[in-house]
């Protein structure tokens, strides 16, 4: 169940196919399952109980889709401010100590949990297959990213690590801190440039939502990606673990 070294560095383009094949949806050329994207096809279920308009249902899932995104980049710049962007975004794995501040306090992996909530704010801007297919691959390739992660960290620190595992949850928060914070001081600014995709997306739903325009979000998806790869180039690189 563990992703092999292949695909944790390459995880990042992974992720990228994924999601491109989410938005496109090929099979929906020769089966012809869905005529509307995720957003409308949610909004629709409210209007048809007589709960609310269209209108105001449609508003009710664009909020959904801001929070769901706010939730993720917050989340991930959270971590990768105490974790270290270049270590979060290198090939490799790294095992220099346990980091135990921050949202580490209070879960194991909030990189991979910020990761999932951004996507399902992408899925809304999908076909309801396509947002389908992505939330369950996206799913099982985080899971088996933090299985393989894990285990490389329990073989390389051994002991603190492991309590560190036996305190604090994996993926579900804990309402409290689980372990003492540490004295680890976040690195906000380079944070913010490392997860400037993720906030570009915040962006874009906010600044293009209220037009109802899918895709006018995607395009600023496009954007914000091409963005960050080119943000990536001032993030300093890690020291070899």
């Amino acid at each position: 169940m563990k992703a092999s070294t292949i695909e944790f560095r390459f995880r990042y383009l992974i992720h990228t196919v994924v999601y491109c094949l989410g938005f496109t949806t090929p099979w929906n050329a020769w089966l012809h399952l869905d005529t509307v994207r995720t957003w409308q096809w949610l909004a629709s279920w409210p209007t048809r109980a007589g709960w609310m308009s269209f209108s105001a249902s449609t508003n009710a899932v664009l909020i959904l889709g801001i929070l769901f995104a706010l939730a993720g980049a917050a989340l991930r710049t959270w971590a990768a401010a105490y974790m270290g962007s270049g270590v979060v975004h290198d090939s490799s794995m790294h095992s220099d100590s346990v980091v135990a501040a921050g949202p580490y306090c209070y879960m194991r992996n909030p990189l991979y949990l910020g990761t999932f909530l951004h996507t399902f704010a992408l899925a809304l801007l999908m076909m309801p297959s396509g947002a389908l297919f992505t939330i369950i691959i996206i799913g099982l390739l985080q899971l088996r990213l933090m299985l393989s992660e894990e285990a490389f960290l329990t073989a390389k620190l051994g002991e603190p690590y492991r309590a560190y595992c036996s305190a604090v949850p994996r993926i579900v928060p804990s309402l409290r801190a689980r372990v003492p914070q540490s004295a680890a001081q976040p690195a906000w600014g380079v944070a913010l440039v490392g997860e400037i995709y993720m906030w570009g997306v915040v962006a874009s739903f906010i600044a293009f939502g209220w037009k109802y325009n899918a895709f006018l979000i995607i395009q600023g998806v496009v954007v914000s990606l091409g963005v960050s790869l080119v943000a990536r180039a001032f993030i300093p690189k890690p020291n070899a673990a």
